[in-house]
């Protein structure tokens, strides 16, 4: 049995986007049917992201309790639904019902029409904030031509002759590219190849956004963090005063929710549990709770944010986390992934690896994340200085590009 080595990244998204304006009566009645279904076929897709990202990312918590974490969850699904142009039978429906689509609903072809779309109004060029990412096929046996056209139309996959004979070299390539992509956030995505690989796909998205509102470097302060009730690091704190954005305070869920506006069309959402609700907060993470943050949030004047300076990285065996997502035929000798290469292969890893760096300018993230006078204005005051949530959010579409937990901000 051969084997095929897969890396995952992931875009989630947390509403159905608002793609089309009215319709004028000169459009053809056949070209509204058909705008209305493209929005019916995104509608349903970010629904079953969003809902695969918050169970991937309840899977990770478990995993990796205390730690940081930073993932991406438009790359990991979207790896998979390239498998998924390969699976055949009970491969196939394990995986796509693993990213969460409910195939009576929506069938396959619709699923991978609906990643086409939302991919292609991502890739639109924009000076704020940037966001690239994309798809390639490092191939040692020549896949099947409906295969190959598929990740190709479908994905915007690029495939490269790679010779695995070579181990050390197919290493060192892909690494390379994975390097060259994400702008050398993401370097050594794998430590090793198996000794029969026969075929790689690498996923990589890399988002770089400046912040609406900076914060002031000459308010950059070391303050504490509290890791545990009695425990604390002092990191860098950036803070900001008198300062207007969409706020929330959770009394259901006992937390507060933070929306920081990027340049352009992007935010990133700050949710901070109260002392030891933590977990409560992580067990409620679901498409529903994601929604109704999004529709709580008022602008409202904080009189003091604090949020700290960080730069977190993880990396994660995600073979582990999918077989736990039910993904477990693709990864046996039972797969049938005959519709990549006619030949027997297998999945026999799944690798990933993201990065997140927070800072007073802007966000930078990738995946393959003074002196000022109080205001007399009265305000919540918001502190992070215990551990929070952060879900980088794309608002065209509403997309989401990274999910992380920021246990201690000093390890990165």
């Amino acid at each position: 049995m051969s084997a095929l080595l897969l890396l995952g990244l992931l875009v989630a998204t947390l509403c159905p986007p608002v793609l089309c304006h009215p319709v004028a009566t000169a459009v053809p009645q056949d070209a509204r049917r058909e705008e209305t279904a493209d929005v019916t076929r995104l509608a349903g897709l970010v629904s079953s992201n969003a809902n695969f990202a918050c169970n991937l990312y309840k899977q990770l918590a478990l995993l990796n309790q205390d730690k940081n974490i930073i993932f991406s969850p438009l790359s990991i699904s979207t790896a998979l639904a390239v498998v998924a142009l390969g699976a055949r039978g009970s491969t196939l429906t394990e995986l796509l019902q693993g990213l969460k689509f409910n195939l009576t609903e929506m069938p396959e072809k619709e699923i991978h029409q609906g990643f086409r779309q939302l991919l292609l109004t991502l890739r639109q060029p924009q000076e704020q904030p940037q966001l690239s990412l994309g798809n390639a096929l490092f191939v040692g046996l020549k896949p099947l031509p409906a295969f190959l056209e598929g990740t190709q139309e479908l994905y915007a996959a690029e495939a490269l002759e790679t010779n695995f004979q070579d181990l050390a070299t197919a290493k060192k390539l892909i690494n390379d590219h994975v390097a060259e992509k994400t702008e050398g956030k993401i370097v050594d995505l794998f430590d090793s190849l198996d000794k029969d690989t026969v075929m790689v796909l690498v996923n990589f998205i890399l988002f770089k956004a400046n912040w609406e509102t900076p914060f002031n470097p000459g308010n950059t302060t070391e303050s504490r963090f509290y890791l545990k009730k009695d425990k604390w690091a002092d990191v860098p704190m950036m803070t900001i005063w008198h300062f207007t954005t969409p706020y929330f305070l959770d009394e259901e869920l006992s937390c507060t929710v933070v929306v920081l506006n990027y340049v352009g069309n992007a935010c990133a959402f700050f949710i901070l549990p109260d002392e030891d609700k933590m977990q409560e907060v992580e067990a409620s993470l679901s498409l529903e709770t994601l929604r109704r943050w999004r529709d709580s949030v008022k602008t409202t004047t904080i009189s003091e944010l604090r949020l700290p300076k960080f730069n977190i990285s993880s990396e994660f065996n995600l073979k582990d986390v999918l077989l736990h997502l039910g993904m477990k035929e693709v990864f046996s000798e039972r797969a049938d992934l005959s519709g990549i290469t006619g030949d027997d292969v297998v999945l026999s890893k799944a690798v990933h690896k993201a990065v997140l760096h927070v800072a007073e300018n802007g966000t930078e993230a990738a995946a393959a994340t003074g002196v000022g006078l109080r205001p007399k204005i009265l305000g919540p005051i918001v502190h992070f200085d215990r551990p929070f949530l952060v879900a980088i959010v794309s608002t065209d579409p509403p997309s989401v590009l990274f999910l992380s937990k920021v246990t201690n901000p000093l390890a990165g």
